[in-house]
């Protein structure tokens, strides 16, 4: 995964106030912590952001006064209507450091015939993975798969440098037959 490079800068002032005047100048407060430091309050340009953010997980190498750090986005607000970022939380992250992150799950392949249909159960799963090397998805083969057979997340295949951090014996998909819905019984005209 590329790195992508931002600047930012310290910001001093705190509150409602003062991150309204912050996202006005296309701009977005965002906190850095991590490693026992204490917490970094920055500002950063709000659309090279949010390009940044099309991909998860990314790693983000910051420049701040003239230092540089490296961060992944921890958690993420947006505004609910519009859809903009509002606040960043960026956790602090060292070159061969192993993180425990979210990795989306693809699928490819066809069901066996007959009607079945795929039940997502987890969308993500968790993996440990370094820094500098974290998956954007894994995907996983359900070519075959009849109702009634599931996928573990043990079974899922990790890329290479990447171990599960989560529970190995937790479903992540399953196939299940699809339901049929009887038609309505017609019923016999009331005698009078």
């Amino acid at each position: 995964m590329a790195e992508i490079k931002l600047n930012a800068e310290v910001r001093s002032e705190f509150g409602k106030g003062a991150a309204r005047r912050t996202r006005r100048a296309n701009l977005v407060p965002a906190v850095i912590y991590g490693h026992g430091a204490e917490a970094v309050h920055i500002t950063l340009p709000a659309h090279e952001l949010q390009l940044a953010l099309r991909t998860a997980n990314v790693l983000i190498g910051l420049e701040i006064d003239g230092k540089d750090a490296l961060v992944i986005p921890k958690a993420v607000q947006r505004n609910a209507l519009k859809g903009n970022i509002e606040h960043v939380d960026l956790l602090t992250v060292k070159r061969g450091e192993k993180v425990n992150v979210e990795v989306a799950v693809h699928v490819e392949g066809e069901l066996a015939p007959g009607g079945n249909l795929l039940e997502y159960v987890q969308n993500t799963l968790l993996v440990e993975a370094e820094a500098t090397h974290i998956p954007e998805s894994v995907t996983v083969s359900i070519a075959g798969l009849d109702a009634g057979d599931s996928i573990l997340a043990k079974d899922v295949p990790l890329p290479k440098g990447s171990v599960l951090a989560g529970d190995e014996d937790a479903v992540v998909l399953q196939v299940v037959s699809a339901q049929v819905e009887e038609a309505p019984a017609e019923e016999a005209p009331a005698e009078a």
